[in-house]
């Protein structure tokens, strides 16, 4: 008797010290939209198994790819590093910069623009040479310096995904669902560094028109991609490219044809969407550790959208064996290169193996 009432005194102080005890968030409600159909372009296939591997077992986490003139594959890598596949497929660390590289771009003097999640937004010339452009604005530091593109003025419009949680917390930031995040443009010419778009709900990928007319930023957490006009009528006005998507949208790219690829790291998850209609349990929730909260699901998608925001076509990985938690997609040339924020591969992928976009559409 003596031990049954000793395991239940442990129990009630165990349960009530989790109850009682501060939760790191403090959540909002929101009511996701009803999923979408995964049919028409959005259909199941298996697209993405046909993709090449590259750098497979000899990385981890390439978020991003940047691909210079020459064929080389650059990736920023979990570990800090920023890595280069060369066209024989040999692997090779090109600099040891620290942080979390993340969105990556090449300017037009040949050099890499970095993301990094701490860094804030990084240059680094082709002598390797790394320089911080910029780690804050309006007096509020970066903590989720996320994606990067360059506009035809050589702009550079990058976001930070959330100004209150740094990246190994981003799972603390989608349950407490406020609008932290911002897209922000930077100027080589004079370093000034503007907010273009704030209260974003975790804004991640970017990336501006070939004719430098809007910039589309991901809001991850309402499943949809907004688009900020730079020019004509609605010059500084933002509204709705693509809602209600099928996963979190991660980071975007154009392609020499003016189609935009969306990279999902995973499908959207049931248990979050009815999670967020009540945020007294995503306080608790956020108190359990990381294995005991909702985990996304192993798959691998990617999006092609036209320059309206209509679906044009899918790429799926079903079972996420090949290619999962795909977290870029870098259109070069007539190959799509593919990364990944946990994975130990780069995937890429011909455009004559998707139907419709071969070479010569």
């Amino acid at each position: 008797m003596k031990w049954i009432m000793a395991a239940a005194l442990a129990l009630f102080l165990l349960v009530g010290g989790f109850l009682l005890s501060p939760s790191p968030i403090d959540s909002a409600a929101w009511q996701a939209p009803a999923p979408v159909a995964m049919s028409g372009p959005l259909a199941p296939n298996e697209l993405l198994r046909q993709a090449d591997l590259l750098a497979r077992g000899e990385i981890y986490g390439p978020e991003d790819t940047a691909v210079s003139s020459e064929g080389v594959v650059y990736a920023g890598t979990q570990d800090g590093k920023i890595v280069r596949v060369m066209p024989d497929g040999k692997v090779e660390t090109w600099l040891e910069p620290g942080g979390r590289p993340l969105g990556m771009v090449f300017d037009g003097k040949g050099n890499l623009i970095v993301a990094d999640a701490w860094k804030g937004l990084v240059s680094v010339a082709p002598d390797r040479t790394l320089s911080i452009l910029t780690r804050e604005a309006e007096g509020t530091p970066f903590r989720f310096t996320d994606d990067v593109d360059i506009a035809p003025d050589g702009r550079i419009y990058f976001s930070d995904a959330s100004s209150r949680f740094h990246q190994p917390d981003y799972r603390l930031d989608l349950m407490e669902m406020r609008p932290y995040g911002r897209l922000l443009r930077y100027s080589p010419r004079n370093g000034k560094t503007e907010v273009i778009v704030r209260n974003l709900y975790f804004a991640n990928g970017v990336a501006v028109s070939p004719d430098g007319d809007f910039v589309l930023v991901n809001e991850t957490w309402k499943y949809r991609i907004l688009r900020h006009w730079l020019k004509g009528p609605k010059a500084g006005q933002t509204d709705i490219f693509a809602d209600n998507l099928p996963g979190f949208p991660d980071n975007l790219a154009v392609d020499s044809k003016g189609r935009y690829w969306v990279a999902f790291p995973t499908l959207r998850n049931p248990q979050m969407d009815f999670l967020h209609k009540h945020p007294w349990l995503k306080n608790l929730v956020a108190k359990l550790p990381e294995s005991l909260q909702p985990k996304p699901q192993a798959y691998g998608l990617a999006v092609a959208f036209d320059r309206n925001g209509k679906v044009l076509t899918s790429l799926h990985d079903t079972s996420g064996d090949h290619l999962q938690e795909i977290t870029s997609v870098n259109p070069v040339g007539s190959y799509l290169y593919f990364g990944s924020l946990h994975n130990d591969r780069i995937g890429r992928l011909p455009l004559r193996a998707i139907p419709g976009f071969g070479e010569e559409q």
